[in-house]
This record gives structure tokens, sequence and C-alpha cells, in this order.
């Protein structure tokens, strides 16, 4: 018989919901919160280390008899008291953060730092589109929305178990770069901003700021250059995911 689980009172619950709603219990207990019997697939697929799987009758997650994950069928309403979806999707799991280690050096490649940008959505909605134009690294500078608040995973759609995404400091991130002779650009207007089709970003790392600031002056005073996105002069700026989503496409094309 699959164990059950009909109290939303059981230690389990309260974990979850705790992982759903905070950073620093996500970071004190080495784990975070997934939903969406996708994410649980990608999971498993990728290798992630998945801890705690809680599932309704008739949305039974894949085999996970090689994970070693524990797994308990909940009801309706215990599901959506741990689910940190408004309409659950009928399983919810918890896997071990990872832990990467920055590279010493970064290899010729395109490279994409984001740089302040606080919301969850926005992070989550470059990563996918980061990894659809198969970036190849991620780096996210302090004061980013977390990588994992449920709605950056949601947002995802499963890049973080296919890729490896590094918070780190400016210091660090301008450390491997020059190591690996990789120039950093900014998505900025400046004295020596160029059209980003006049850009060689087949090798390059570019900084994407916030909406509201754009990238910071630390970041802008170790860029290289800036670039500019061309678009008619009744549009101030675009949104952080969509210039990001520009920028990627050019690369990659």
């Amino acid at each position: 018989m699959p164990e059950r689980i009909t109290s939303r009172a059981n230690p389990v619950c309260t974990h979850f919901r705790k992982l759903a709603s905070s950073r620093a219990y996500r970071e004190k207990t080495g784990e975070f919160l997934c939903d969406s019997p996708k994410l649980l697939r990608e999971a498993c697929q990728w290798g992630a280390e998945v801890r705690t799987v809680l599932y309704t009758a008739g949305a039974e997650p894949p085999d996970l008899d090689s994970t070693g994950a524990r797994a308990a069928e909940v009801s309706e309403s215990v599901m959506g008291a741990v689910s940190p979806m408004e309409t659950p999707q009928g399983v919810v799991f918890s896997c071990a953060l990872p832990r990467y280690p920055l590279p010493e050096r970064a290899a010729p490649g395109r490279y994409l730092v984001l740089d302040g940008i606080q919301d969850p959505g926005n992070v989550g909605t470059i990563l996918r589109t980061a990894d659809a134009f198969d970036c190849g690294g991620i780096f996210l500078l302090p004061g980013c929305a977390d990588l994992y608040n449920p709605k950056t995973l949601r947002a995802a759609m499963g890049v973080h178990f296919r890729r490896r995404l590094y918070p780190c400091t400016l210091e660090e991130l301008t450390g491997l770069l020059a190591a690996g002779q990789v120039p950093l650009y900014a998505a900025a207007l400046g004295a020596d901003t160029i059209d980003v089709r006049e850009a060689d970003l087949s090798s390059a790392a570019v900084a994407i700021g916030s909406e509201g600031r754009g990238v910071s002056e630390q970041v802008l005073a170790r860029c290289e250059k800036t670039l500019k996105i061309p678009m008619s002069s009744r549009c101030e700026s675009l949104n952080a995911a969509v210039a990001a989503a520009v920028l990627l496409w050019e690369g990659y094309r």
C-alpha cells in the first residue's frame, strides 16, 4: 500500500509550506519545492536529487524507485494546502539544492549576466529563453530574485535541472571572464554604445539590468562596451525578459 498523508498538520506538509514561502528556510535545509508533473519528469530525467513527492489520486508520479525518494498520496485538501500554486496540478515535490562551484575561467562562448532583476517570473522566463538559445552559462549577481522561488521555478520550466546556474559576486564574475578572455558587455546606453547587430557576440557575456534602474554603475564600470537594441523612438525601453530574448537570439543567430 502506498503511504498516505491525510492531515495538513503532518510534518512533511509543514516542511513543504516553509520551503515554498521562505528563502532562508530553503537555504537552511538545503532543499527547494517544485510543483507539477512536468517539473518532476524533468527532475528525474536530468538526475536531480528528488527527496519527497506528494501526489493526489489520478496524478501518480513517474517511477521513483531509482531515485530513492519518499512518495505519499494526499487528499485534494492537503495538496491545496502545500502547493504554492493557486490551481495545483496534483504533484508537488522537494529536491536538494544543487551546489555548483564557479568555474575558474570562462571558456569561449555566450554568457548571460542578470543584474538586480527582482521579479521571479522575469528571472524564470529569462532562464528558459537562455536555455532555448543554448546560452553557455547564466550568472546572477546579488539583488536578483531567488533562483528557487516557486514562481522562478515555474517560469523556467525545468531549466534548473538542465543547466548550471551560478549566483556570484561581481568580483567573481569579472575574474573568471578575464581568465578566459571573455569580454563583458551591457545592455545600456552610453558614450561607447553600439547597435547590437554590429557586436560580435560569439564569445561574450552580456549583462541585463532591471527595468527600473537598468544595469548598475558598478557593472557598467567593468564593461568593455554597451549595446542598444534598435527600436521606435516612441519607446524608451523593453521588459528585461524581452530585451534578454532579443540579445540571446542575436548571439544565437
